[in-house]
């Protein structure tokens, strides 16, 4: 069992599905409002680890979707303001776990890490609104 805390948008269907699969694994979840946590750049950074940078991003977010964010022109400090500026680019969820941190639901990375049981749950790592 693991203690995680899962930085979610409130009321996301896919994060609530997420959750449930955690729970339903044994892990106990903090759960924290991604939108409204004052994130800096040192804060939101260790999420993304070594993805590239677009997976960074949530591909929901009506910005990402009519194609307003240029990836290959931004830095990894520029997209991280972007993300600060306007949290619901930010893939989601984000987990912690001591010190280790994720962003994204991706369920073989998570059964690796801390273990996940087979349920009847439909989990993905998409909202379907941003």
């Amino acid at each position: 069992m693991a203690r995680l805390v899962f930085y979610e948008k409130p009321g996301c269907v896919g994060n609530a599905r997420q959750k449930a699969l955690l729970v339903a694994s044994g892990h106990e979840l903090d759960v924290r409002n991604l939108l409204s946590e004052s994130w800096t750049p040192e804060t939101l950074r260790p999420f993304f680890g070594s993805k590239p940078l677009a997976e960074w991003f949530n591909a929901s977010s009506p910005k990402v979707k009519a194609g307003a964010i240029d990836f290959a022109a931004l830095t990894d400090e520029s997209a991280l303001a972007l993300m600060i500026a306007d949290p619901l680019l930010i893939r989601r969820p984000l987990l912690q776990a001591g010190d280790r941190r994720e962003s994204g639901f991706d369920q073989p990375t998570i059964d690796a890490w801390i273990g996940l049981k087979p349920t009847d749950i439909p989990v993905t790592d998409r909202c379907a609104m941003a």
